[in-house]
């Protein structure tokens, strides 16, 4: 089981044991116990209210971004390089010491 770190829009952090077979989104927002992950749509890529920073991916670790997915990010104004909707991100082992931020909201 890996172990991320969650950073919250405030800039507190916390140490969540990833459940291998989640998503990112779950892990964020169900077991981090920060309240600022919305996923409003549940995980089905239509929203972007799940969107996080992603920091300390090893190569490979991350699923490629998705046309879908890009588009809902473009319309974020708190969008970067390493913006990733965590309903798109399944937890793997490779995901051992990530950092992730929440992003702003827009």
């Amino acid at each position: 089981m890996p172990t991320i770190t969650v950073i919250s829009r405030t800039g507190e952090e916390r140490q969540v044991d990833a459940e291998i077979g989640k998503s990112l989104m779950q892990v964020v927002r169900d077991d981090s116990g920060f309240e600022d992950l919305i996923a409003m749509c549940g995980g089905c890529l239509s929203c972007a209210t799940c969107h996080v920073h992603v920091h300390g991916a090893a190569e490979g670790a991350l699923p490629p971004l998705g046309p879908d997915e890009d588009d809902l990010l473009a319309g974020s104004p708190d969008r970067s390089a390493d913006s990733r909707l965590s309903c798109q991100v399944p937890i793997t082992e490779m995901l051992e010491g990530i950092r992730v931020r929440i992003a702003d909201e827009g």
